[in-house]
């Protein structure tokens, strides 16, 4: 039985398929058809292709996936609304504000945030991100027409707004642009490759996937010799000025998830984990005197499937949770 917080997140994402006469446009990929993370049909992207903005009608919570206009008009008084934008992992969000109608002084506010925030939980975590968590609100009613255009740092970004008067509202314009060393990314799909790289920068970055999963951690490149360790009170990585860590827990900041497994050397061949929880994350630590590279993939955890001992697997953690 699903969990509250993937019952949040995916109560955000499935209202994508829940617009007006709308949802021939959207489709499930790589998943099966209860899967919430919806993305938009190849006709639609032709569509778009051809050269025509997508525009549409905004609701009080809402998720968009795709760059275009999009108008938000209060019928009667919205106050706690959030928009929540997601883009490929390799992309950047630019959110700009074409018009807006609200009343500041009333109590009504509109504020974008970098990054995700849900019950109090960030992505990126405050500790992997190079914002403080106040600069990473962008306030409308403070800025104005000073900052009309905010651009996040990672895949994801979001809009809160409070709207009390009806007819009041805003639009705003999206779009995306690319990011050639993407840092911390959520998933759009349960499945997926992906290549993290950080070239000689000290940061910290998280590739977090909102499902139980299988990952396997196919080539890892640390400067340092082979080895694997499990996580442990006494072991780990913690001396250790570069690494990999996997995590696994219940929300969405990677800060507050349990620490299953450091990978502490370079090493190439496979390490697969199982890990039932419903969060995890792929965190790489950097000291920044290496370009560290990491290449992993990922599928949904079928429960059904037959347990596998492997040579180099770690094992199976979170089970009860799911």
């Amino acid at each position: 039985m699903p969990s509250a917080f993937q019952f949040q997140c995916h109560l955000v994402l499935i209202f994508l398929a829940a617009s007006k006469g709308e949802t021939r446009y959207l489709e499930v990929r790589d998943a099966g058809e209860d899967d919430p993370f919806l993305l938009l049909s190849e006709d639609l992207k032709r569509e778009l292709s051809a050269g025509q903005i997508y525009r549409r009608s905004l609701r009080c919570i809402d998720m968009l996936s795709i760059e275009g206009q999009f108008t938000f008009t209060a019928d009667q008084p919205q106050l706690h609304c959030a928009t929540f934008f997601i883009g490929e992992p390799e992309e950047l969000i630019t959110i700009h504000y074409d018009f807006v109608s609200i009343d500041c002084q009333g109590g009504d506010f509109l504020k974008v945030f970098d990054g995700w925030i849900l019950k109090g939980e960030k992505f990126p975590s405050s500790l992997d991100h190079p914002l403080t968590t106040s600069q990473r609100y962008v306030d409308f009613c403070e800025s104005g027409d000073i900052q009309r255009s905010i651009r996040s740092s990672q895949n994801v970004a979001m809009i809160f707004f409070r709207i009390q008067q009806a007819g009041n509202g805003f639009t705003v314009t999206v779009k995306k642009s690319s990011n050639l060393f993407p840092c911390n990314v959520i998933s759009q799909t349960p499945s997926g490759r992906f290549t993290m790289v950080i070239p000689h920068q000290h940061r910290n970055c998280s590739f977090s996937i909102i499902y139980p999963v299988v990952i396997k951690i196919s080539d890892l490149i640390l400067g340092h010799l082979n080895g694997l360790f499990l996580k442990k009170p006494s072991a780990g990585c913690a001396g250790v000025g570069d690494f990999v860590e996997l995590l696994g827990g219940a929300g969405l900041d990677p800060s507050k998830m349990f620490p299953l497994a450091d990978l502490c050397h370079s090493f190439h061949g496979s390490a697969q984990m199982k890990i039932g929880c419903d969060n995890t994350v792929l965190r790489m630590v950097s000291s920044g005197k290496h370009i560290n590279r990491v290449t992993f993939e990922y599928h949904q955890l079928d429960l059904q499937e037959t347990e596998t001992r492997k040579e180099n697997s770690i094992e199976e953690f979170c089970f009860p949770s799911i």
